[in-house]
């Protein structure tokens, strides 16, 4: 993986996070939880003296935290194999390297909207647009400080404005939502 050391492991974190909150299986070979360098031998076993150095350990804690998200999140699991159940929201900002993707539960209140930046740049005050409800809460952000990311980065409070929309049909009406956000650099954030 390109990078120095922290960029190794943010991309690392971001992957992950990716993995959890897309649907289709997750598979991490032995070690991969706490980032082991070299490949998986079965003659010997695994490198368990690297989480005694801090960024193996706090990757070992995002893998446990997604590991909890992914059980306590129905919208993860709910609709796993269904249509219904994920949903593109903006793949037009490729050249920024921004991604943003719906998981629906079968509640709506369980829909969790998660947004990858792959860049090496924080984006400030990014806005996506967004339908139906409102988000109102970050739930995981890979970027946190104890996952051994800068933590300079977080959003306590979603801001979200209403968009009005008089030109569309009234039938077709649903809430649009601008929401202004701020994103960490090589990094997952996950809203609920």
């Amino acid at each position: 993986m390109p990078g120095d050391e922290w960029q190794k492991f943010a991309n690392v974190r971001t992957l992950y996070a990716y993995m959890w909150t897309h649907p289709g299986a997750r598979l991490l070979f032995m070690g991969n939880e706490f980032g082991q360098t070299t490949e998986w031998n079965y003659k010997s076993e695994l490198e368990w003296n690297l989480l005694h150095f801090e960024p193996h350990k706090k990757l070992q804690e995002c893998v446990k935290d997604l590991n909890h998200l992914l059980k306590s999140e129905p919208a993860l699991y709910e609709n796993q194999f269904n249509i219904y159940g994920f949903e593109w929201i903006d793949l037009n900002h490729h050249e920024e390297c921004v991604l943003v993707y719906r998981r629906r539960g079968k509640e709506e209140q369980d829909d969790l909207l998660i947004i990858l930046n792959v860049a090496p740049v924080p984006r400030w005050d990014w806005e996506i647009e967004v339908t139906g409800h409102e988000y109102k809460k970050e739930i995981f952000n890979s970027d946190l400080e104890k996952y051994w990311g800068s933590g300079n980065v977080t959003n306590p409070d979603i801001r979200m404005q209403e968009v009005n929309m008089e030109n569309e049909n009234e039938a077709n009406k649903e809430k649009k939502f601008k929401l202004i956000i701020n994103l960490p650099p090589l990094a997952a954030v996950v809203l609920k």
